[in-house]
């Protein structure tokens, strides 16, 4: 009877000490030096616009290209969600105990859902529809944090393009800069001059909406370090 309540303690203590050791602020105490250092994240990505993100917030990653299944027939709104969980569960899949950041961006022009062009001439038909019109920017994140839940949502943008004349379309669908992105277009380059008016977040249309990632973080536990500048004058 005493060995089963001494063994019973012992394995409480022993729960305790585990939820302990992979605290986020305890991790940071005892295991990285006694300062408060961000612990690198997974992202689950292949994107350059995502990395470039990341990086000028100052939250430091690695990266993994997911192989997961990018077919979904759900709506925009809903597919970009269960896309993101898609490729972070593949990522936690390779790297448990991390926490893992994805997401997924469509953009959708009167109900008619636009994703990466798949060669010059598509991305000049999908210019020539956005071209005087408003189309909404649908992107998802999910992090699974080092225990393995799962937070996820997603955010939606409309952005307004003035009406582009057919020659600067095509040479831009030919430049190279819209093949791997959703709408063929990057906000953040060119197309940003054909952009009149942006209702939402500028980082999501880029491809990942920050406080989202930041509030999704914040739920898995992670803890961020607001005491030192990323910004280089």
């Amino acid at each position: 009877m005493e060995f089963s309540i001494l063994f019973f303690i012992c394995q409480a203590a022993l729960s305790q000490l585990i939820l302990l050791w992979y605290n986020p602020i305890w991790y940071a105490i005892f295991r990285k030096g006694g300062r408060l250092n961000l612990e690198k994240i997974m992202l689950a990505s292949g994107s350059p616009r995502r990395r470039e993100l990341l990086n000028r917030v100052g939250i430091p990653f690695d990266v993994f290209v997911s192989d997961a299944d990018e077919h979904c027939a759900l709506p925009a709104e809903q597919a970009v969600v269960e896309l993101s969980r898609r490729k972070a569960l593949a990522a936690a899949a390779v790297y448990p105990g991390r926490y893992i950041l994805a997401a997924d961006t469509l953009v959708v022009l009167e109900q008619q859902v636009l994703g990466k062009p798949s060669s010059e001439t598509d991305a000049e038909r999908m210019l020539s529809a956005l071209s005087g019109h408003t189309h909404e920017v649908c992107t998802g994140v999910t992090v699974i944090s080092p225990s393995g839940s799962v937070y996820s949502g997603a955010d939606y943008s409309f952005v307004s393009f003035c009406d582009i004349p057919p020659h600067e379309i095509h040479a831009y669908a030919f430049s190279g800069e819209p093949m791997d992105k959703a709408g063929a277009y990057a906000m953040q380059g060119r197309a940003g001059m054909w952009i009149t008016h942006l209702s939402g977040s500028e980082s999501s249309v880029i491809g990942l909406p920050l406080y989202l990632v930041r509030d999704l973080l914040l739920e898995a536990g992670y803890q961020f370090d607001y005491s030192t500048s990323v910004v280089k004058e």
